[in-house]
This record gives structure tokens, sequence and C-alpha cells, in this order.
């Protein structure tokens, strides 16, 4: 019987096990870093022990802390999450051979499927389907797919799709599999242009029984990693179904598989085939998608597994009970080709019948050293259609202040026709980003009026003249010189605004009509800062200053850090020359790096940072002053 839980990693996935295990009467045990301390996962745990640093390599990814902070809780078990270690072997044997129970399956398994090049052969030999290229492939073979041979999500994946570029691809796709594995090793594959991500949860005994608890389509994904998940796959035939169920049985007992585990698979639904792609052997970010469907707790699973509790896994078939449907939300700016993002989460609130798989809250600090999902948000409904206009009114209607995030994208995703006629391939944000450019007019009116209201003295009316010569002015940032404007009138009888009436005003919450259709607006106000809810979204707005700070000032031709992060490797020497996208720096934020290019010709005429400096978003990390500026500067009358 395990006793007391140590839960290897952090935020969302820490807080989840943790809830499972007060279920079962079983004490928790969380390890964080500094810049996780004042997490939610901490305080969910009844211990909670302190691994210094911040960096991953120096923190959750050092199997001896973790264990040493297990023998120093007291701890008899380990479960690893998802991600650092939860699929390393050598963890796995060290868990085991320090006495504590590893919640996993074996490390054998772990090694077998850990490498994608020897899973495939072990697929292919129980039988399970599984895409080969040739050797020397040929222009007919294209487009191909190189993958690293160990890890995931997306990293060390390149698309090709001329032969001249293979070689090229390959050595790139070795070099970040290096940087994010430690093993460099990738393979070559064909590459599905429309294929669908489908994937199998099982659950084995360790002794050839294996439990198939549903499937799951991911096909919804950016840069290979997972958007949108759901449960069960929409339009699969039922024979495909069964097929997938079987292979992915025969997958988990090739390895007397043991624990939980997911049998990932590339569908055609052209062709109706379906291929092996690899196998994770730990719990999947989106497995409460098939908790809510199959009505199981996968961590309750894993437990019982692991404290050889007879009879826990059925070979038998299980229900299906209506639709649920799982979306990520990440800190990070669409308009910025998705560029993740750090700071203060100042608000975060959801309403609605929804699942909120969180790892953190209001006030939250979010770093730039791990990923930057805050939250999954997942719905269960009768119907895949009732579980999609579910989870959009649950999207629309939460508070997230403070971070830009991907929310707009994945409302647009989910009320899309291609998503709603179930007919998605991992194609799909790639040929269409379903972000809308409508905004609400309505929402820097309510923030001016609400703004004026804190100015309001009792009794008089708010910004009264005897002679009215020109209207108020409330200016927020937009990005233009200008500024975006409202222009608006106190009058003995409130506010007069072109286009609006003012019907209710408050310090928090504002009621407009526009054209006969009325609108409440609820608004939170920190310094400049103001953000604005209401049933057309949100909108983030921040009121310009009336006087500007020379020191904010930058000099023409500054490199602009377009996010927190770290700085990984510096390519140019202050004073060189430089030509336009020329790489300079590159940067890494969130298992994300970014190359920052020169934007034109010109010389580098300063470099603020160096490899490993710690940079803010907006901090100028160098300065490329343009040819002609140069030329200009050295010539003579």
């Amino acid at each position: 019987m395990i006793n007391r839980l140590l839960v290897a990693n952090r935020a969302e996935i820490a807080s989840r096990v943790f809830r499972t295990a007060r279920k079962l009467g079983i004490e928790t045990v969380a390890i964080h870093s500094d810049a996780d301390a004042d997490l939610p996962f901490v305080a969910d745990a009844d211990h909670a022990v302190r691994l210094p640093g911040n960096a991953p390599t120096d923190t959750y990814l050092r199997a001896d802390l973790v264990i040493e902070a297990a023998k120093v809780a007291g701890a008899d078990a380990i479960h690893p999450g998802y991600g650092f270690l939860s699929e390393n072997a050598d963890f796995a044997r060290a868990v085991e051979a320090a006495g504590l129970v590893w919640i996993g399956p074996a490390p054998e398994s772990i090694e077998q499927m850990g490498s994608k090049i020897e899973a495939k052969k072990i697929m292919a030999s129980a039988g399970v389907p599984v895409l080969e290229a040739p050797a020397s492939p040929a222009e007919s073979d294209l487009p191909l797919l190189v993958k690293a041979s160990a890890g995931g999500g997306g990293r060390g994946m390149r698309i090709v799709r001329t032969l001249d570029a293979l070689s090229a691809e390959i050595a790139a796709a070795e070099a970040e599999a290096a940087s994010a594995f430690g093993d460099g090793t990738v393979f070559v594959e064909p590459y599905v242009e429309a294929g669908r991500h489908v994937e199998v949860q099982v659950v084995g005994d360790g002794a050839g029984n294996v439990a198939v608890f549903g499937e799951r389509d991911c096909s919804v994904q950016r840069r290979h990693q997972k958007v949108v998940e759901e449960s069960p796959a929409p339009l699969l035939p039922d024979a495909v179904r069964s097929a997938l169920h079987e292979a992915a049985r025969n997958a988990a007992a090739a390895i007397d598989y043991r624990g939980a585990g997911t049998v990932e698979f590339l569908y055609d639904a052209a062709s109706e085939r379906f291929w092996f792609l690899e196998m994770n052997t730990r719990l999947q970010v989106e497995h409460p998608v098939t908790e809510l469907v199959h009505g199981v707790d996968l961590v309750e699973l894993q437990i019982a597994v692991a404290e050889g509790v007879p009879g826990v896994v059925s070979t038998g078939s299980t229900s299906v009970n209506g639709h649920a449907i799982e979306v990520r939300l990440y800190a990070e700016d669409p308009s910025a080709d998705y560029q993740p993002q750090s700071g203060t989460l100042t608000k975060l609130e959801f309403a609605g019948d929804a699942r909120i798989d969180a790892g953190y809250t209001s006030g939250s600090e979010v770093s730039t050293f791990y990923d930057a999902m805050l939250a999954k948000v997942i719905v269960h409904a009768p119907t895949r259609e009732a579980a999609i206009r579910r989870l959009v009114s649950v999207l629309r209607t939460a508070k997230i202040h403070g971070l830009v995030t991907n929310r707009e994208q994945l409302i647009g995703i989910l009320g899309s026709d291609a998503f709603r006629s179930g007919e998605v391939t991992t194609a799909l944000l790639a040929e269409e980003s379903f972000l809308s450019s409508a905004e609400d007019p309505g929402a820097p009116v309510a923030a001016a009026v609400a703004l004026a209201e804190r100015t309001r003295r009792p009794g008089v009316p708010i910004a009264w003249r005897n002679v009215v010569n020109q209207p108020q002015r409330t200016v927020f940032e937009d990005g233009s010189e200008d500024g975006l404007t409202v222009e608006w009138y106190g009058t003995r009888d409130g506010y007069r605004i072109d286009g609006f009436e003012v019907i209710e005003a408050g310090q928090s919450r504002v009621a407009l009509e526009k054209d006969g259709l009325r609108t409440t607006y609820e608004i939170s106000i920190d310094g400049d800062h103001i953000d604005v809810d209401s049933a057309f979204g949100h909108t983030a707005l921040r009121k310009r200053p009336r006087f500007t700070d020379p020191a904010t000032q930058t000099q023409p031709g500054s490199l602009l850090a377009p996010m927190p992060g770290s700085v990984v490797d510096v390519l140019a020497e202050a004073g060189s020359d430089v030509t336009e996208g020329q790489p300079l720096l590159v940067l890494e934020a969130m298992k994300m790096q970014h190359t920052v290019t020169a934007p034109t010709d010109g010389v580098l005429t300063q470099i603020n940072v160096t490899p490993g400096t710690q940079v803010a978003a907006g901090e100028v990390l160098a300065v490329v002053e343009p040819v002609e500026t140069s030329h200009n500067e050295g010539a003579t009358s």
C-alpha cells in the first residue's frame, strides 16, 4: 500500500495527481523550483520540498535531487506525471533501486518505446502497421518527415518537400533533438499530408493483459503540438475503430506493458488506413477527455496497478458516454507568431460547467523556464455538438487578464465549419489561423467611462464645465502615433458619447446601448492597464500617459527581445557588417527557440547580451545602424 506519494513534476499535472491521491487517502509531496514556489500545486500538497534553482536541468530533470526529496519527505512512491523524467528509464530504475514504488511502466518498456526506431521494429513484429521510407528516397516519395527518435512535442521534427533540402533538414533536426533530448538520433518516414492523429488509451497489468479505453482525436495541432483533443474520434468507421483498439492492445501486450500508456497512430481517412507513430509510456496531457467519456480515473488505475491490486485490468470492452473536448490554454501572443508570454496572470476565472485542470490561479507569476500552458479546459456533453457549444461559452466568458493567450484562436477553431464537420487533419492550422479580426467598439468607451468614474466627486457631475469648448479625451495605446481616442462629454444628466448611450456607469461595471442593443461590460483597472469583459469577449487596453518619459525611448535600429527568455547564442560581433535577415541572436523561452535577425543591411554597432543572459520582453538586445545612415555620417561636404 502506498502511504505517501511524491509527484516528480509541477503545475497542472501535479495538482491533478494530488486530487486522486487525496481521494484515495494517500498523503502527497510536491517538489518545486524557486520560480514555482508560489504556484497552487505547492499548496495543494501535504508536504513540499524545494529544489534550488529554476532551469529544468537544475531542478525537475535532476533525478538524484528528486529521489533525495522523496527520502527527505518520507515518501514511498513517485508519480512522474508527463514530460521531464516521466519517460526516462534510468530514472525509473533509480526510483526502484531506492526502494520506492515507481508508478509507471517497467524501465525496459520505456526503453523499448523510447527509441522510435526500435519501437517501429517491435510494432512491425507484433503486426501493427508502421510507416517506412526507402533508404534512398526519390522525388515520388516526397514529402518526407524527419523525426527525432527520442522525445516529442514537435521538437526535432522537419517536413521535407524537396530532395535537395533533405540533408540540411536532417542536420537541423539532429541539432534540435540533441539540444532538447540529449540524443540527436533522427529517422525519416513518409509524410501523410492530410492525416489525422488518433491515439488509443491503454492500461496494462505487466502480465500481458491490456485494457483499452477508447480513442482520442488530437489532429488540431500547431507546430506538431496538440491544441484541441476530443473523445471519441469523430467520423471514424466502426471497423477502423475496432482495428485501432486491437492494434493498440497488441502493441502494449507485445512489451508486457504496465500502467497507463497511449499508442499514437496516423490515420488516413481517404483510404481508411492507419500506421503506428509512437507509444507514450506515461499519462497523456489529454487524458481527461478519456476519463469523462469512460467514467474512469486513470491516475487511480495507475496507482492500483503499481500497488499490485489483482484484477484491476479488465480486457473487456468499456462503454462510451457522450463526448468530451479539451483545449489547451497557452500564454502566448498570436500576433507575434505565438511567442510564449510571461509575467503576472492577474486574473484567471472560469464560469460554466467545465473541468478546469490549471497550473496557475489569479495572481500567479508565469515564468520563462517552463511550458506556456496555463490550463486545460474540458467539457463533457451528451453529443459532440453540445460539447462544442458549451466549451465555446466557457472560453468566451472566462476572465483571463494580465497575459495574452490563444483563447481567441481556440474559440475560432471550435466555431469553424471545418472543426464542426469533424473532418479535421493535422494540416488544419497550417491552412487557416482561425483568428477573428473583429473588435468591440464599445470596449474602449466602457473603459473610458470607468476611468472617469474613478475621478468623480460625490454630488458633482463628471467632468463638468460651465462653458464647453471641446470634449474630454481618453487615449489608449493601439500601436499608432495618435492612439485610440474616446471623446466624451460630461453633462448634468451623465455622459454624452457619439454613437452610444451610457445606461449604467461605475468603476467596475458599465452598460452601453448602441443601435438598440444593450451590452454590459465588466471592468478591471490596474494602474494604466484596463481589462474589459463582455459578451463580445475580452479587450485589454492601456491608457496612454499624458507625458512620455524620454528614458523609455529606444534609438533607431534597436533590436528588442520579442519575448522574455534566455539568450542561447550570439551569432555576430559588435562592429561587424550585417545583411538583412542575417541571424544575430538566438533566444529560448518555454522550450521554444527564436532567432533575432538583422532588420536591414548595416553595421552591428552594439550588443548588450551574452549567452545565458536573461532578458525581459522589449529589452534592447542589440543595435543595427542601417547602411544608409552609416554612409551619410561618414560623408564629407
